[in-house]
């Protein structure tokens, strides 16, 4: 239990440094950005005017339109695109100038607003326990978010390797033996310019069922956990396992650029992405559930205790698709057991759902 509060206390202070970090700010860091985000200006128009000059080509192609009204459309279509980048960078050149001469500068003041409820579709409003409000202070525009959050459910098959043993032989049962994992993630981009490689990483809470094969339950011999045949016939032999884990992983994948004047973002909704690593952390309880008949009546066993499980928890794991729904595999590097004869280490093969 101590572990788990020291972990717990860990992540609550790491994250309260990382939102104090992120409220510091100075004059020169709002400028750095404003110049970078001219160079940005001007490469969106001249992406935006290269697809208008091959939609006109394909209209010209398909005999929608005369050779001399292509180049007229494509003349009118620079001369747009060349103001929109003269007008655009004159905004940003206007505030870099507010910016140098009177310090941070928020071109977003509004007036004082207060909004009751959960909901508002005022951005700059502030929120305090369920109250959006807008207190007419200046406040910077979150240009560029390079850390994101979400929860992150998995569900699936588990079971165990055993050196020389192929799963078909296991002594637990394929499609009653089952995983389940819920958690926190945050995911944080490594590169200032590119989001093809995200650092995950979290908190999680992870559940891992066995179901013994012919009639089996767990049985404590000593320092030794084995399986042994129960005295009666058993309608249901469950082994549980649940577990606390911090899971680090490398995120690759393409992803599409959102940008306008006032913000960028990266979205990977619909895009391929695969991601590499690992996980860390604690055994917090095993338990036993038995259901079986004793002399006409119906019994139910909730075993609560040790088992010889190892307390350290620490593996690899992996997972690849589409969007927010991947296939996912983790596999424990320390087995199951203390003292286990043979050892067996804990496969988990399911679905995972970044919501």
């Amino acid at each position: 239990m101590k572990t788990i509060v020291t972990i717990a206390i860990y992540m609550v202070m790491t994250l309260f440094t990382q939102l104090l970090s992120a409220q510091k700010t100075n004059k020169n860091d709002v400028v750095q950005e404003l110049i970078e985000q001219k160079e940005r200006v001007i490469n969106v128009e001249k992406e935006a005017l290269k697809k208008e000059v091959e939609n006109i080509n394909e209209r010209l192609i398909n005999n929608e339109i005369t050779r001399n009204e292509a180049q007229k459309l494509k003349e009118t279509a620079a001369e747009n695109h060349a103001l929109n980048i003269e007008n655009r960078l004159a905004i940003i050149d206007n505030k870099i100038a507010l910016l140098e001469r009177n310090g941070l500068e928020n071109v977003n003041t509004e007036d004082s607003k207060i909004f009751i409820g959960l909901n508002t579709k005022e951005e700059n409003a502030d929120v305090i326990l369920g109250l959006k409000v807008n207190t007419g202070r200046e406040r910077k525009i979150k240009y560029d978010i390079r850390t994101r959050s979400n929860i992150v459910v998995a569900f699936g098959l588990n079971n165990v390797i055993v050196d020389g043993k192929s799963l078909d032989d296991s002594d637990y049962k394929i499609a009653g033996s089952r995983f389940f994992e819920i958690g926190w993630a945050w995911k944080t981009r490594v590169f200032k310019k590119s989001n093809f490689l995200r650092f995950k990483y979290g908190i999680s809470y992870t559940s891992n069922g066995l179901k013994p094969t012919d009639n089996r339950y767990f049985v404590e011999n000593g320092n030794q956990t084995e399986l042994e045949e129960f005295r009666v016939e058993l309608n249901k032999s469950k082994f549980r396992m649940d577990n606390l884990v911090i899971p680090i992983h490398f995120e690759f994948g393409p992803s599409k650029i959102v940008e306008t004047e006032k913000k960028i973002r990266y979205n990977t909704s619909n895009k391929f992405k695969i991601g590499l690593g690992g996980y860390v952390g604690v055994n917090i309880s095993t338990r036993q559930k038995l259901k079986y008949r004793d002399n006409g009546d119906r019994v139910k066993d909730k075993i609560k205790r040790d088992y010889n499980t190892n307390d350290l928890i620490y593996g690899w794991s992996g997972y690849v698709g589409f969007g927010d729904m991947t296939l996912y595999l983790k596999y424990d590097l320390q087995p199951i057991f203390r003292n286990a004869t043979v050892d067996q280490n804990n496969v988990s093969l399911g679905l995972r759902f970044d919501l």
